[in-house]
């Protein structure tokens, strides 16, 4: 992965012995020692950014029940990129519509002489059963951590750094931020945070890497009762296929999953089928795990394609990274959890049970978090149930409990004089990620 800019050789002076690379430049300009007298101001500031959510709250719970009522499928999110762009240009962000696609979005707010802090929104929705991966609260916590941080930075007319709000379409299947990324939309950012609803409560979850692809096999038609000796059956190959990669399954690694469809059997009974489609999902908690379990699956569409006589092609086509979650952000992130009363299940199987985001890739460009949390429901994630949880009034409280903790999370990295922090972050970052 090629690394974009170096920092400042008087950064790597000050704080490093030997030269340290990374994604993004970090600039120091104005960022002084902190005394006694700003440090107090910097906790005022901290009381601001609580405040801020608290008297916003009834706005915000307006913005997620808007979204929540109106789903939208991935990049025909129009009326949610409407209601949050309006919002945030209200609130005196620079909104940039329409950024890079149709429905993502980007506001700021701040200086470019500090840090760049990124804090994300997601507001698609899932086919038939609408939010059931509670985008909506996603949508709202990334708002509300905005204004909050915007509040604080105003205290000193913007000058300790800059907040962004990114808003990411089509993480349900389309990779939105994938496209974000390759327009470069996160250069230049030094920390991108989001959270993610669920039935518990983990700070650093590992969600899988994860290719989609598309199957397809092709034979002959034939009248089928006739003359079926005269057609090559695709419907058969497609059958054999999905059979083969589920008596597969008994051979996979723990944390490896495959899923599919047959999208298209057919069109008549009557006639052998010529023309079948398999859509299929493959997971692994890496890249290099991937691959091995491709190799496997590609060899079960090709038993199929040599048993039946069809002829097969598959595709890749979507592609998340595993997440990096950076360790010590999520220090950061947990220490201001537990201040506004976060509490954090300390079951380690909790952070594996998680299907993939393109998060994951935003995670290879800059340090990242996403951590899961509670919003008072036992019902797990793409369901109908939790639907109607992510809509509730009792996923209010959480969710800005967790906007809160990203907001502090965000002002601790902003801080004068507390540059050792985010030196510590982008260490990380570059052992973890860029040397992986």
């Amino acid at each position: 992965m090629l690394w974009k800019l170096q920092f400042s050789r008087a950064v790597v002076q000050l704080f490093w012995r030997k030269p340290l690379v990374c994604k993004t430049h970090i600039s120091t300009c104005g960022r002084g020692i902190m005394t006694s007298s700003n440090v107090d101001d910097w906790q005022s500031r901290y009381n601001v950014a609580k405040q801020k959510i608290d008297s916003s709250a009834a706005e915000l719970h307006h913005l997620s029940q808007a979204i929540w009522a109106k789903p939208e499928l991935n990049y025909n999110e129009h009326f949610a990129h409407k209601t949050l762009t309006d919002f945030l240009e209200k609130e005196g962000f620079k909104v940039e519509r329409n950024f890079v696609v149709d429905t993502a979005f980007r506001a700021t707010y701040g200086s470019d002489d500090g840090l760049n802090v990124c804090v994300i929104c997601e507001y698609d929705a899932l086919p038939d059963i609408g939010h059931a991966c509670g985008h909506n609260l996603i949508a709202e916590s990334g708002i509300a951590a905005g204004i909050a941080v915007k509040a604080a930075l105003e205290l000193n007319g913007g000058k300790d750094g800059k907040v962004t709000v990114m808003g990411t379409p089509a993480e349900e299947g389309g990779a939105g931020k994938v496209k974000l990324i390759k327009a470069k939309a996160f250069d230049g950012i030094h920390v991108a945070m989001m959270v993610h609803p669920k039935p518990f409560t983990v700070s650093a979850p590992t969600p899988l890497a994860l290719q989609t692809m598309a199957i397809t096999y092709t034979g002959k038609p034939a009248h089928a009762a006739a003359y079926p000796w005269e057609g090559l059956n695709a419907l058969d190959a497609a059958v054999m296929c999905y059979n083969a990669i589920s008596v597969l399954r008994q051979q996979m690694k723990p944390r490896w999953r495959v899923h599919g469809v047959i999208s298209n059997g057919g069109q008549d009974p009557a006639i052998i089928p010529e023309v079948t489609e398999l859509q299929y999902y493959l997971r692994a908690p890496n890249k290099l795990e991937l691959e091995e379990l491709k190799t496997k699956v590609e060899d079960c569409i090709k038993g199929a394609a040599t048993i039946s006589g069809c002829k097969a092609n598959y595709e890749y086509k979507i592609d998340y990274l595993d997440l990096k979650p950076n360790s010590k952000l999520i220090e950061v992130y947990e220490k201001n959890g537990e201040l506004v009363g976060i509490k954090f299940s300390q079951d380690e199987r909790l952070k594996t049970l998680m299907g993939s985001t393109d998060m994951g890739n935003v995670s290879y460009e800059v340090p990242s978090i996403h951590p899961l949390y509670d919003i008072n429901t036992v019902h797990p994630n793409h369901t109908r149930e939790f639907t109607e949880a992510s809509g509730a009034p009792e996923a209010q409280k959480p969710t800005l409990d967790q906007a809160k903790a990203l907001a502090l999370t965000a002002l601790d990295i902003l801080k004068p004089g507390n540059e050792q922090l985010i030196q510590s972050i982008q260490a990380e970052f570059e052992e973890s990620v860029l040397k992986s």
